[in-house]
């Protein structure tokens, strides 16, 4: 698997985290594990995800995939649509390589 991970800086990670699992979960599967919830996307994409992690001041993403392909297409589905609803607070999603 190939990981990355980003650290979205907010003061309502748990609202941000609900509402991008809420929308996504129309389309991709949506379930919760410990701490947080996970998006995946839907098996004809390709096999990838990203646990959502609400933690203090910040939103924790960590996208995982089979491929590069499929993981930029984790991070630009995650990201586009947590920075739309995010506007108005200015957030930004940055993805660094993970291990």
């Amino acid at each position: 698997m190939i990981r990355s991970r980003a650290t979205v800086r907010t003061d309502k990670p748990d609202r941000y985290g609900k509402q991008l699992s809420s929308h996504l979960g129309r389309k991709c599967a949506v379930t919760e594990e410990d701490g947080g919830t996970r998006i995946a996307l839907p098996p004809d994409r390709g096999a990838g995800s990203c646990l959502l992690l609400a933690e203090s001041g910040a939103l924790a993403l960590h996208a995982s995939a089979e491929s590069t392909e499929v993981l930029d297409r984790v991070q630009d589905v995650i990201g586009r649509h947590l920075e739309r609803f995010g506007q108005r607070d200015g957030l930004t999603v940055s993805w660094v390589a993970a291990e």
